[in-house]
């Protein structure tokens, strides 16, 4: 429970259903956190890590190769490494 911080517990629930209850809500409010968080973060690291890697062609400008290209696609123009 100290992982939601859902409080001091000064205020609990003392049926079993209500502490059923409650743990299903828990749950469910720390999923609605985490796995979009989680989403965000992924998208948004594989989206730095493709502009990381995307080299520009020193003659045509061109980008877009490959990681392991070794010349350009489009005018045959050597790639710096």
């Amino acid at each position: 429970m100290t992982i939601t911080t859902v409080g001091y517990g000064d205020i609990t629930p003392h049926t079993p259903l209500g502490r059923i209850l409650a743990s299903i809500l828990i749950l469910i409010g720390y999923s609605i956190i985490a796995i979009p968080t989680g989403l965000i973060t992924t998208h948004m690291t594989s989206a730095l890590n493709r502009r990381r890697q995307q080299r520009l062609c020193p003659q045509c400008q061109q980008g877009d190769h490959d990681d392991n290209a070794r010349f350009c696609h489009a005018c045959g123009h050597a790639l710096p490494k």
